[in-house]
Formats: C-alpha cells, sequence, structure tokens
C-alpha cells in the first residue's frame, strides 16, 4: 500500500509501506481522509522524532476487514477512530486524567491515519471508533478526534456560563474553541495576528479581531475586569504576556498547545498576589470523544469550512508547508 512516509529533517514521501494485518477485535479500515494536525508537524519539524514512521490521526475510514469478536461495527461501515485509549484502572483513569495513563501513551493506530489502510486495535475499537451517518461528511467527522480534545480542555478552565473568554489563535483549533466556549455560555473574543484568519473565522460567523481590537472588546464586555479565562492555542511561552494583561484578577489562562519556550515569562509574585491559575490538557478520553462525535453528527458546530485545502498523500508536505506559513486554516488529506 502507499503511504505518506516522514524519511526525518521534515521529508515526506509517499512510498510503499507494508499492508497492516488484522487479528481478534481489530478492523482493517480503507482511508477515506485524514487532517492534517498541529502536532502532526510539529513531529515532522522536529529534529528528534525516529524516521521512518507514519503520523496523521484524525481520519475516518470504510471498513474493510472485520475481526472475531467485533460488535456493532460491519464490513463497509464508515468510522472515525482516534489512536489513544486508557486503560480506565490505573490511579490517573480513577483521577480523570487519562491522558497520563501508560496504557494510553503506548496505544496508537497501525500505521498513522496518511496511508492507504489502518488497523485499528481491539482496545481502540471497543473504546473509541464511531460509525458514521450518511449525512455526516468526512471532513466534518474527521473533527471528532480534535474536538473531544478540545471539550475536555473546556471542562479544565473551569469555565461558567456569563463569563467572558478569550481565544488566542485562530486556526481551526482556535475556531473550534471559540464555538465550544460560546456553546457553554460565555461571552467569547476570538483574536490573531493574521488578518487572512481572522477573515475566515468571520466568514463563519464568529467573533474574531485583531489584538488591538481585542484589548477594547474585553475591557467593555467584562466590566473593565478583563476574562475570566483565556485559552490559549498557539505561541508557545511568548503569549503568555499578552494573556496576563487580559485575564481578570483570580482568573484563569489555559495551554491547549505547547510551543517554543523553555520558561514561562510570568513573576511567581504576581500569580500570587493576583490569583491566577495556569492549566494544560494534552488530548481527551474516550467519553469527551463520545460527546465529540455527538456534537459532529448532530451538526451542532461549523466544522467542514474550517479545511481550506485538500491534498493526496503524495503532498503532504506541501501541506505542511501551507500550514507552518499560515497559508491554510486546515489540510485533509486523501489517499
Amino acid at each position: 500500500m502507499k503511504a505518506a512516509v516522514f524519511r526525518g529533517n521534515g521529508r515526506i514521501a509517499a512510498e510503499d509501506w507494508p499492508r497492516p494485518s488484522i487479528g481478534a477485535g481489530e478492523l482493517l479500515l480503507h482511508l477515506r481522509g485524514c487532517g492534517l494536525c498541529g502536532s502532526d508537524i510539529a513531529k515532522i519539524v522536529s529534529p528528534d522524532t525516529k524516521a521512518p514512521a507514519v503520523f496523521g490521526h484524525e481520519l475516518v475510514g470504510d471498513v474493510v476487514e472485520v475481526g472475531a469478536g467485533v460488535r456493532g461495527i460491519g464490513r463497509g461501515d464508515r468510522v472515525v477512530a482516534a489512536h489513544h485509549v486508557p486503560c480506565g484502572e490505573c490511579h490517573y483513569c480513577r483521577r480523570g486524567s487519562e491522558s497520563m495513563c501508560r496504557a494510553f501513551k503506548e496505544s496508537h493506530l497501525d500505521p498513522g491515519g496518511f496511508a492507504e489502510f489502518v488497523r485499528v486495535p481491539a482496545t481502540n475499537v471497543a473504546q473509541a471508533t464511531f460509525a458514521l451517518p450518511a449525512h455526516v461528511s468526512d471532513e466534518a467527522a474527521s473533527f471528532v478526534e480534535p474536538l473531544g480534545c478540545c471539550l475536555r480542555a473546556t471542562r479544565r478552565t473551569g469555565l461558567q456560563p456569563g463569563d467572558a473568554a478569550v481565544v488566542v489563535g485562530l486556526g481551526s483549533i482556535g475556531c473550534l474553541f471559540v464555538q465550544l466556549l460560546a456553546r457553554s455560555g460565555a461571552t467569547v473574543v476570538g483574536v490573531d495576528v493574521s488578518p487572512a484568519r481572522i477573515e475566515i473565522a468571520r466568514t463563519l460567523g464568529l467573533p474574531a479581531m485583531s489584538v488591538s481590537e481585542a484589548s477594547a472588546a474585553i475591557a467593555r464586555l467584562s466590566g473593565g475586569r478583563g476574562a475570566d479565562v483565556v485559552v490559549i492555542t498557539g505561541g508557545g511561552a511568548s503569549v503568555l504576556g499578552w494573556a496576563m494583561t487580559a485575564v481578570r484578577d483570580g482568573g484563569g489562562i489555559h495551554y491547549f498547545a505547547g510551543g517554543p519556550g523553555d520558561a514561562l515569562p510570568v513573576a511567581l509574585e504576581t500569580l500570587y498576589h493576583r490569583e491566577l491559575t495556569i492549566t494544560a490538557t494534552y488530548s481527551s478520553s474516550p467519553a469527551d470523544l463520545a460527546e465529540a462525535f455527538r456534537l459532529v453528527t448532530t451538526g451542532a458546530l461549523k466544522l467542514d469550512a474550517l479545511y481550506t485545502h485538500r491534498l493526496p498523500l503524495e503532498r503532504l508536505e506541501e501541506g505542511v508547508t501551507l500550514m507552518r506559513t499560515a497559508r491554510a486554516l486546515k489540510v485533509y488529506v486523501t489517499p
């Protein structure tokens, strides 16, 4: 089969890759498409990532083989499947930190979604695979996994109805957050430095603005207090300085994404006297994925328009460049 293979130093090439075989409880999918995620790009550009490898985890595929014992999913079904699943029994799982579970970190699809065929292990089939209704597009369905991550982050912010919230970064993830926070009853401001991304967000009907516009809007919407919650979806540690000016005393700043910076540019004394809380989340739980699937299949969010580019496997490297240079909001990769 063909796959987009990472060969190190940011290089990706369409090559032959062994087609996986399945066992009991497993599925083999013929890929319809896979979203290109920021975490995929981070691995591709990192000098520490081991090669060869096939990435991609926001996938949609048709079931072509079904292992013994699989219930509720059959050959010919169109499904989404997530790449990480927890054990559900360890200390981390019992305390709602499923993404810190050792089984979660070790689980994966075989290979990633930038390939013609993917094996879904039995634990992933049981906990994180969903059969899609006909009315849901492939592109919208591919957002189940990233949307699940956003749902978990939204819960961790402690956001309450009536709060003022700010989303920093209006890539596809930022646009998801703006919609989710608004559904939670918050008044939301989306911020980006890219005029193109601001324009795309506005075409979706989202409250998108520049940094200078946002500062005035936050003050107006919060009665001068500042935002109750600031969610940072990109930019690394350098964004924290502005977030500190936007958040109210006693408020929270949530880092959804990693990025450059080995230290956070904020004085401990400032955190202490202002009683600020900084949180972070990494990935999602099976319950988050189930809720994300419900939101996707009921059409609760605007999703299809977040894909600005659609490319075949052979052009995945081009897709990485488009997203890194902010010329693409989101890239959908097809075999």
